[in-house]
């Protein structure tokens, strides 16, 4: 069954101008055109799932086309996948740290009751 890009949006809940990013990022393959359309088969939807699964996971455009193309033929997803999910686990941890200290600095300075800022300014560099 052939899909223009409009029934590939409408079914897929993606923008017809987001489907035309991912083919000029190189996420999805460009599709063949008739009549100067472009033409979908319907299995383009499951890649539009698989690219919403990975955005959810926080992956960047560019994680997102290694995962799809950047692995050699024969690599199976679940290699793919784990990969590209370990290094984002720990980009992960280290944005959350950073949160929490940003957390913690904004608890401390909620607790100011400093009349000035030169005075704030000699607290903040007491131990």
């Amino acid at each position: 069954m052939s899909l223009r890009i409009g029934q590939v949006a409408e079914r897929s809940g993606i923008a017809a101008s987001a489907i035309r990013y991912y083919e000029a990022e190189g996420i999805l393959p460009d599709p063949p055109r008739f009549n100067g359309r472009r033409v979908y088969e319907e299995r383009v939807l499951g890649r539009l799932r698989l690219i919403g699964v990975a955005k959810a996971a926080g992956f960047s455009m560019a994680e997102i086309k290694r995962l799809v193309g950047g692995f050699g033929r024969k690599t199976p997803p679940g290699v793919r996948w784990r990969t590209l999910a370990e290094a984002k686990q720990t980009e992960l941890a280290a944005r959350i740290e950073e949160a929490q200290q940003m957390q913690r600095v904004l608890k401390a300075v909620t607790r100011c009751e400093c009349p000035s800022f030169e005075e704030c300014i000699a607290a903040l560099d007491r131990p």
